[in-house]
């Protein structure tokens, strides 16, 4: 009797110190936790496919030596335009981020924001990806890019309907970066700048009128419950996108070991914005969907298309007229972008 006890104690010992060796597989224990902050809800397609993925994808390929733990809706703190300075400064050691919620600071990136830039949310993030590697380093050169990539086109949401550009006279249009602020007044509208989480209760008060967001983020934010009028603006390239950064504080980077890093990088860069420019075109569809059941879709006809373009031709030549004044070549620039996204675009 006394061997079985000691029999049995042993083997219960076993159980709590080493299920590996029973059950099979090494149990490693994570030697880094990486906090992930961003401002959209889990339900947002942003967190259940892009981010989560991403945090199974890096706990996978480490063995459990990295353990990612996701902090949506701004949970740890602070507001959306502070995301990226709090990945700088250690806060959180990696955020999803626009870059264009702190105007100005990042000048060059704005290129894909200027009017009529984006193609496919696919083409045109892996061209982002690859300009930011190209012209970007010395821009971002506070935090550890991961990955760059835009939404698909934004499409024009608003209660009263908007067929032509005059449509937008006086309206109150909320916007997301101050290209797109500067397109909007162009045609005659108000623009009110504010991040997304922002905008439903805008809408309900009567803050703004309407609004310029692809359809992707209309299910979470409900938007489609709030307006009955959608505007697309066909052809081969979009009224505009928004600039996402997916960033790690460097100093945590640079703290991993070298297979770790490797983890990481063989994770991020253009790997990543191969599969998430692909993931942010297939999540249109739900918001469309839902908006004609709700209210009305409609298309820029072709004719006011070549007008908005010709309105806001001049917001572009602003941002060239900026980069020349920095001392860099505006329009070598906004070439190499636009060559990038033909490059990039299927």
């Amino acid at each position: 009797m006394p061997f079985r006890r000691f029999l049995a104690g042993a083997l219960s010992a076993a159980v709590l110190i080493a299920p590996s060796i029973l059950f099979g597989g090494p149990a490693v224990a994570a030697e880094v936790t990486l906090k992930v902050h961003h401002f959209l809800p889990p339900v947002a397609s942003t967190h259940a496919k892009v981010i989560k993925p991403w945090a199974d994808m890096i706990e996978k390929a480490s063995n459990g030596r990295i353990k990612v733990d996701i902090y949506p809706s701004m949970q740890l703190g602070g507001k959306p335009p502070q995301l990226i300075d709090q990945v700088r400064d250690g806060v959180v050691d990696i955020v999803w981020a626009l870059p264009a919620y702190t105007p100005g600071r990042y000048p060059t990136v704005a290129v894909f924001e200027l009017p009529f830039m984006i193609s496919t949310a696919e083409g045109t993030t892996q061209a982002l990806q690859a300009f930011s590697e190209k012209h970007l380093k010395e821009e971002f050169a506070d935090v550890h890019p991961l990955m760059f990539h835009v939404h698909a086109r934004g499409v024009i949401h608003s209660e009263n309907p908007v067929v032509k550009i005059g449509d937008l006279a006086g309206m109150k249009i909320r916007a997301p970066s101050r290209s797109i602020g500067k397109a909007l007044a162009a045609m005659g509208a108000t623009p009110v700048f504010m991040p997304v989480p922002a905008l439903p209760q805008a809408l309900s008060k009567g803050v703004v009128d309407g609004a310029v967001i692809p359809w992707e983020i209309t299910i979470p934010l409900k938007i489609s419950e709030l307006v009955k009028n959608h505007l697309e603006i066909p052809g081969p390239r979009g009224l505009y996108t928004s600039v996402f950064i997916f960033a790690m504080n460097k100093a945590k980077y640079d703290s991993l070991p070298a297979d770790l890093k490797k983890v990481i990088d063989d994770n991020s860069g253009m790997t990543m914005a191969k599969w998430v420019g692909k993931v942010w075109d297939e999540i249109e569809a739900p918001g469309l969907a839902k908006a004609k059941t709700t209210g009305t879709v409609r298309q820029l006809s072709p004719a006011e298309v070549a007008k908005m373009r010709e309105v806001t031709a001049s917001v572009t030549g602003d941002w060239i007229a900026e980069m020349n004044a920095a001392g860099k070549d505006g329009a070598a620039l906004l070439k190499d972008a636009n060559g990038l996204i033909d490059q990039y675009t299927k």
